[in-house]
Formats: structure tokens, C-alpha cells, sequence
């Protein structure tokens, strides 16, 4: 089995997160994908600690993009990054639905974590 870049979606909703990767899976099957959406008891807002460890899930050795919502879902990214012990996480700045979307498909093509943060930028 080939490995693949992974993609975290972090979102303050999970309901976004959880059909965001719904609609992900609909195309692209093997790649890893994992979801922080909202604080750790369900409600709205971002997890450090959902962060961190849905790095550690889908980092399967090719390393992992990040993508956010709004607010502070970006700081605590950026801090669950350093916090992280993967040196290959990247955070993303485009638009969560369609870059996820976009990643997805690029890292199903087995990009590497440059080539794949490289195309969602270029497409955004």
C-alpha cells in the first residue's frame, strides 16, 4: 500500500469537519484524513488537542496539510504544529472546502507534502 500526504480539517464546527471529509471520500478513498472540528466537549470552537492528535493520525510518514476555517482555528493549529512531533506538517492558507478538495486529489496522485501544498496554493 502506498502512502500518502495526509490532510487535517479543522473547523470550528464538527459538523463542518465530518462532511467536509464526506464529501472527500466520495472521490479519493485512500487518502488519510482526519478531523478536529470543535472543542474537546462537542461545541463550537478548536481543540489544541484535537489538533495535535489529528496530525498524529494522518501523518502515515509523508507528512500532513492543514486546513482551517476561521479564526482561531489557525492559531491553534500553528501551535499544535510546534507542538507536534512531526517535522512535515503544513499549514494551508486557501479556502478549506476546496483546498481540502484539491489536496485530496493531488495527494491521491502520491505527491509529495511540497508538491501537494504547491498545487493548492497555485489553484487559490
Amino acid at each position: 500500500m502506498s502512502s500518502y500526504v495526509g490532510i487535517v480539517l479543522i473547523s470550528h464546527s464538527p459538523k463542518i469537519a465530518e462532511g467536509l471529509k464526506d464529501l472527500i471520500r466520495q472521490v479519493m478513498t485512500d487518502v488519510p484524513i482526519e478531523t478536529a472540528g470543535g472543542t474537546d466537549d462537542g461545541e463550537i470552537g478548536t481543540s489544541i488537542e484535537k489538533i495535535t492528535s489529528a496530525i498524529a493520525e494522518a501523518d502515515k510518514g509523508e507528512g500532513v496539510l492543514l486546513f482551517y476555517d476561521i479564526g482561531s482555528a489557525k492559531m491553534n493549529a500553528e501551535m499544535a504544529i510546534e507542538m507536534n512531533e512531526t517535522e512535515k506538517a503544513l499549514l494551508v492558507e486557501g479556502p478549506l472546502v476546496e483546498g481540502a478538495y484539491v489536496a485530496a486529489v493531488e495527494s491521491g496522485m502520491g505527491k509529495t507534502l511540497q508538491e501537494v501544498h504547491d498545487a493548492v496554493k497555485k489553484a487559490f
